[in-house]
């Protein structure tokens, strides 16, 4: 199966229908890669950067396209074999792009590349894209609602824990600080408020939720609008934190520093987790060595592929720990994550975008299947991924449409962008 065409797709449509989302986002930008062969099938991967810098992937994906374009994969050679083929197109386009791909945007780019190099192998042969990795280590994997923000007054709150449980969830994801409609993000200040206003707001939420329900906390300190949390910051409300049992905090110091989080990890009982900014397997390896995270949340769509995914879930694995996939992309996104999750022999949870918006659900069908909290292998071929005519006509990309932090000169306004 030779590869004759590698191109981007840019869509822009609404973040999500979960109404306690959609107060803090509205709009959410995508950058899916079509990867065609000879036959005319094409396989559709996603680069998380497409949720940030849309504007940037296309020049990116254009860069790679000649180390693809006219290749092929023997697709009856076997699933080892096709598995050594996509991994050796992957190392020329990392090795090619050497100066500025070892991490960050160019591996998130190449991401897209690789997961559509999958798809259209899973498609081409009747295969979910987990057999062509290896198989599903498990018949069913826990999944959680990723809640964002904590929607405030408190009464709000427990209104958005009630509707990811009517949904079929049985463990949630929230954010430290707060969301106030009308008024936007509100962040304690100082230590002892800090501290006081998380364990306040857990210490409700685990009373009314109950004892068996997964209660995840996102410190957000990898992309923080308001300011990051110091060691003795995290150690603090993460101390305050163990009574209630939180399955895992995710990313509760920025990354630039490895030590620290590990320390922290020596002095809390909870979970300490992150990863989710962090991008290719090298980029990975002080925090490992370090052992700075107790659950490690690599991204299939930003760390390089579900190759590079695999390769960092062996790190963890190799020492006893486990992964948490984080998924907040599109629908593509959302399915490479799934497929790597199954493939991986030590996932512990999924994340998935409750009550998702139409870039996922029209691009995904009837894939995804979640039944009483626990999502099931896709069946699907390929990443069970379908980017049709009608949805690239109807989300038209809109320039300035992908998430940033807002600061002097660029201000993020999804008022100023609605379609």
């Amino acid at each position: 199966m030779k590869i004759t065409a590698v191109r981007t797709v840019l869509l822009t449509g609404p973040s999500t229908n979960d109404p306690f989302l959609a107060e803090a986002r509205q709009l959410r930008s995508a950058a899916l890669v079509e990867v065609e062969g000879e036959d005319g099938t094409v396989g559709v991967g996603e680069t998380y950067a497409g949720y940030f810098c849309p504007e940037l992937v296309p020049a990116a994906v254009d860069f790679f396209a000649p180390i693809v374009i006219g290749q092929g994969l023997d697709l009856d050679a076997g699933d080892e074999s096709i598995r050594g083929a996509i991994h050796q197109l992957w190392q020329r386009m990392y090795r090619c792009g050497n100066y500025w791909c070892r991490v960050g945007f160019g591996a998130a780019v190449l991401s897209g590349v690789e997961a559509a190099l999958w798809d259209l192998a899973g498609k081409v042969l009747g295969k979910p894209v987990y057999e062509l990795l290896g198989g599903a280590h498990e018949p069913k994997l826990p999944c959680y609602a990723t809640g964002g923000p904590s929607n405030y007054p408190p009464e709000r709150l427990a209104e958005k824990a009630d509707y990811y449980l009517n949904l079929g969830f049985q463990g949630l994801k929230i954010g430290t600080g707060a969301w106030v409609a009308g008024e936007g993000w509100y962040e304690p200040r100082g230590l002892q408020e800090t501290v006081q206003f998380e364990r306040e707001k857990i210490e409700r939420l685990r009373h009314q939720v109950g004892p068996l329900i997964r209660i995840l906390v996102d410190g957000h300190m990898g992309n923080s609008p308001a300011g990051v949390w110091d060691l003795n910051t995290a150690q603090a409300v993460l101390k305050a934190l163990e009574p209630f049992d939180i399955f895992l905090f995710e990313e509760p110091l920025p990354y630039t520093d490895p030590d620290a989080y590990a320390a922290l990890v020596k002095s809390t009982a909870a979970p300490v987790a992150g990863g989710e900014c962090l991008s290719a397997p090298c980029e990975w390896q002080p925090y490992v060595s370090r052992r700075a995270f107790d659950i490690g949340q690599p991204d299939a769509s930003w760390v390089g592929g579900l190759g590079p995914f695999l390769e960092i879930a062996r790190l963890f694995d190799a020492d006893q720990k486990s992964i948490a996939t984080h998924a907040w992309g599109a629908g593509a996104s959302l399915m490479q994550n799934i497929h790597a999750g199954f493939a991986a022999p030590n996932t512990c949870i999924l994340e998935v975008p409750p009550a998702y918006g139409p870039l996922h659900s029209e691009l995904i069908g009837d894939s995804f299947v979640m039944e009483d909290g626990f999502v099931l292998p896709p069946q699907t071929p390929g990443l069970g991924i379908v980017l049709s005519e009608r949805v690239k006509k109807k989300y038209p990309f809109i320039p300035g449409s992908g998430e940033f932090n807002s600061v002097p000169g660029k201000v993020l306004n999804d008022q100023l962008r609605r379609s």
